[in-house]
């Protein structure tokens, strides 16, 4: 699925505005923006849109790269996966967002990255609060579109596992065998499935 259009270089940690994040966000070692990689999955087949939607433009840009740019007011860094093999879907191709976020994971703990904050190419607006409050805690996701989530990197390993083992290959799925904390959107998320989808934004 996954080829990173925006890379990422391993770098050196840098003070920053500390994010609490989850139960145990009041240690000395709560996250900060700095731990966490925002990743674009922007690696489906796009077959109801017809061609490569992550590329379709909308107010003069790309769909993928206003997905980006809600993801980077909330990380220090953000990546575009998509689908010429940088970052391979694991532990095979042909996955679905899954194999995805699993290959994600793994590209993300090799940086040195605690989580990942995951969105879909095809979401270029969100409910506001919806990614702060998916940030307050790992793991967790939104119900409504488990895509939207935010991943441990140290669960790479058994999110690897679980799709070899597993015929339910859905990201909620995913979410509910690790007992993520389900976010609602509270409110409607844009997800652009199809050209006319695009043109009524």
């Amino acid at each position: 699925m996954q080829s990173a259009h925006a890379g990422c270089s391993p770098r050196p940690r840098k003070p920053c505005a500390r994010r609490e994040i989850g139960a145990g966000a009041d240690r000395e070692d709560a996250l900060t923006e700095a731990d966490v990689l925002g990743v674009v999955l922007a690696g489906g087949r796009s077959s109801r849109f017809g061609s490569d939607k992550a590329r379709a433009m909308f107010d003069g840009r790309a769909l993928a790269e206003h997905a980006r740019e809600l993801l980077l007011h909330h990380v220090e860094q953000a990546v575009i996966v998509g689908p010429d093999g940088a970052i391979p879907d694991l532990p095979c191709p042909g996955l679905g967002p899954l194999g995805g976020i699993a290959g994600a994971l793994q590209y993300a703990k090799g940086l040195g990255f605690t989580s990942i904050l995951t969105i879909a190419c095809d979401m270029p607006r969100l409910p506001r609060g919806l990614l702060d409050a998916l940030l307050r805690r790992a793991p967790a996701y939104c119900p409504e579109a488990p895509v939207l989530g935010h991943w441990e990197t140290a669960s790479t390993t058994a999110l690897i596992a679980h799709i070899a083992a597993s015929q339910r290959r859905s990201v909620c799925g995913w979410a509910e065998a690790i007992g993520a904390l389900p976010i609602p959107a509270g409110g409607p998320i844009v997800n652009i499935n199809t050209p006319e989808d695009l043109a009524l934004l």
